[in-house]
C-alpha cells in the first residue's frame, strides 16, 4: 500500500483533512488578487489627469480586516477591486494608508464578510538567516490562479527605497514576475516580507519589503496617517584607508565612519566635518559602517536610526579630535526639498490667460533626464536648484509647464515651456499661492512676466486683456476649473 493511499484511508476514516494541507489552504485563502485602475498626473497638463491605466497586483489578509500590497499596485487607483482565492467575486476596496517611499499600502472593504472564511496572517517576530526557505505566493500574469513559486533568502541588506528612503531588504531566488507585487513571501506560516521589486534581465532575484520595515509601517499608521521614518542626512565615509586613519588618529581597535558633510553647518549641529561615529547608541561601527544585529547577520548602522530614534534624536558617540564625546543628533523623516515629491498627490496649478502655472516638483525632473540639457544651458533652477532645501518658509519654484492656449494675445512671443517664474511686476514669486495673490492685487494696465535664468525672457501683456482671456480659453480647451481645489479661496478672497 503506497503512502498516497494510507492518506487517503486515514483521511476517510478521521473525517478531517491533514493538518499540513489545512495549513497550506488557509495560506492560499489569505492571498487575494488586486485590480486597479489608475490615474496618474499629467505633469505637464496639470489640469487633467492621464487616460486611465489598469494593472494587476497581489495582496495579503492581516489583522484587522485589513489587506497589505504594495503602494505601486494601487497608487492613484480611481478603482480598485479585491479577489479572493478560488472566488468569482470583486469587492471595491479603497486606500487606507500609503507609503510611497516604502512602497506599501493598506486596503479596506467595504464588505466585511470577505474575511469570514479568510483568515489574517501573521508577520514573523525575527529576521530570516540566510537559505532560509521561502514561498511566494500572488497572482503574476500569465493566468488567472494563484502561484506559489520556492526559493531561498539569499541576501539581508540596507537599500535605497524611493524619495531618499533607505531601509532593510531581502533578496530571494524564487522566481518572482509582474503581479506578484504585493503578495507575501512565507516562512513557517508566516509573512517574512512582502513581494515588491524583481530585476527582469536577471534570473530569479527579486526583493521582499521585511516584516520588520513592514511593522513599523503598521505602528506607524496606527493615528491614521503616515509620518515616515526618520533618517539622518549627513554625509559620510568609510575609514579603511591607512592614511585617513592616521589623519584622524584612529586608533587600530577604534572603527567607525567620517563626516565628509554634516548636514547643517551652523554652530550648535552636533556633528563637525572630520568627526568619527564609532557608535550608535551602545553599538560599536566598523570601518564599513555596520553594526552587529547578530551572529550571523550585519548590517549598516542606519538599520538603527529609525529603532533607536527618541523625540527626533538618536544618540551617537564620536571621535573628535582625539576625544571621544557623545552627541544627540536630530534626525528628521525628510529634507525640506525645495523641489519636493508629490506624495500621491496631484500637482497644484493656476490658469491665467494663456498661462499654467504649477509648483515644479521632482516628478517633473528625475525621469526626464533628456530635458537636463535645455534646462543645463538655460541655467535653470529646475537643475541649479534640484535637491536643495528651501532657502526660507514656504519657498516652491514656479514652473510653466506647458505651451501657450493658442491666443493671439501671445503674438510674437516664444513659448515659455519649462521656464520658472521669477517675478511679477518687480515682485519675486515666493511661492505657487503667492503668485495667485500677486495677479489677484494687480494694478496699472500690463502685467509683466520675468523668468530665471541665463535667457531670462519678459512677457508682457495688457492686464484687461489677459484676465478676460482666462475664461474663453479654459472654454475652448474644455477646462472645467482655473485652479487647484487649494487655490480656490486665494483667488476669490477679494470678491465679496
Amino acid at each position: 500500500m503506497n503512502n498516497l493511499t494510507k492518506l487517503m484511508i486515514a483521511t476517510a476514516i478521521s473525517g478531517s483533512i491533514p493538518s499540513t494541507l489545512t495549513a497550506q489552504d488557509n495560506l492560499r485563502s489569505s492571498v487575494v488578487k488586486i485590480e486597479s485602475t489608475h490615474k496618474f498626473p499629467d505633469l505637464f497638463r496639470p489640469w487633467t489627469k492621464s487616460q486611465p491605466r489598469k494593472s494587476q497586483g497581489s495582496g495579503v489578509i492581516i489583522e484587522g480586516n485589513l489587506i497589505l500590497t504594495n503602494a505601486h499596485v494601487v497608487r492613484y487607483a480611481r478603482q480598485i477591486y479585491v479577489q479572493g482565492y478560488q472566488s468569482d467575486d470583486r469587492i471595491a476596496a479603497t486606500v487606507t494608508a500609503i507609503s510611497s517611499e516604502m512602497d506599501l499600502a493598506v486596503l479596506e472593504l467595504q464588505d466585511d464578510k470577505f474575511f469570514t472564511q479568510r483568515p489574517a496572517l501573521s508577520l514573523t517576530e525575527n529576521l530570516p538567516s540566510i537559505k532560509d526557505p521561502v514561498n511566494a505566493y500572488g497572482y503574476p500574469v500569465g493566468g488567472n490562479e494563484l502561484s506559489v513559486t520556492e526559493g531561498i533568502i539569499s541576501r539581508i541588506e540596507m537599500a535605497a527605497y524611493y524619495q531618499e528612503t533607505v531601509g532593510l531588504r531581502i533578496q530571494v531566488d524564487a522566481a518572482l514576475n509582474p503581479g506578484n507585487s504585493g503578495g507575501p513571501a512565507i516562512v513557517d506560516g508566516k509573512i517574512v516580507g512582502i513581494v515588491y521589486s524583481g530585476i527582469p534581465s536577471a534570473d530569479n532575484i527579486g526583493y521582499l519589503i521585511p516584516a520588520d520595515e513592514v511593522r513599523m509601517f503598521l505602528d506607524d499608521i496606527k493615528d491614521g496617517r503616515y509620518d515616515g521614518k526618520p533618517h539622518m542626512f549627513d554625509g559620510v565615509q568609510k575609514t579603511e584607508n591607512t592614511a585617513m586613519r592616521r589623519r584622524l588618529g584612529l586608533p587600530d581597535d577604534v572603527s567607525g565612519l567620517m563626516v565628509q558633510s554634516p548636514y547643517r553647518s551652523h554652530e550648535d549641529y552636533p556633528l563637525k566635518q572630520w568627526d568619527v561615529i564609532t557608535k550608535i547608541a551602545s553599538h560599536p561601527l566598523d570601518r564599513e559602517g555596520n553594526v552587529q544585529i547578530r551572529d550571523d547577520l550585519r548590517l549598516s548602522f542606519l538599520y538603527l536610526v529609525p529603532k533607536l530614534a527618541r523625540d527626533g534624536k538618536v544618540n551617537l558617540t564620536v571621535l573628535r579630535d582625539g576625544k571621544t564625546v557623545e552627541v544627540d543628533l536630530p534626525v528628521k523623516v525628510r529634507r525640506d526639498l525645495v523641489l519636493p515629491y508629490l506624495h500621491n498627490d496631484y500637482p497644484r496649478y493656476f490658469i491665467y490667460g494663456p498661462l499654467v502655472f504649477s509648483q515644479a516638483t521632482q516628478e517633473i525632473v528625475t525621469p526626464h533626464q533628456a530635458l537636463n540639457a535645455l534646462l543645463r544651458a538655460r541655467g535653470s533652477p529646475l537643475l541649479t536648484r534640484n535637491q536643495q532645501e528651501t532657502a526660507f518658509e514656504g519657498e516652491q519654484i514656479v514652473v510653466v509647464p506647458s505651451r501657450f492656449f493658442p491666443h493671439r494675445i501671445t503674438k510674437g512671443y516664444d513659448d515659455p515651456v519649462l521656464q520658472v517664474v521669477k517675478e511679477i511686476n518687480g515682485v519675486p514669486t515666493r511661492n505657487l499661492a503667492h503668485l495667485v495673490e500677486t495677479l489677484r492685487d494687480a494694478g496699472g494696465e500690463f502685467v509683466e512676466f520675468r523668468f530665471a535664468g541665463n535667457h531670462q525672457v519678459t512677457l508682457v501683456f495688457r492686464r484687461a486683456e489677459i484676465a478676460s482671456s482666462t475664461e474663453e480659453i479654459l472654454e475652448d480647451n474644455g477646462i472645467r476649473f482655473q485652479y487647484s481645489k487649494d487655490l480656490v479661496d486665494i483667488w476669490h478672497r477679494n470678491d465679496d
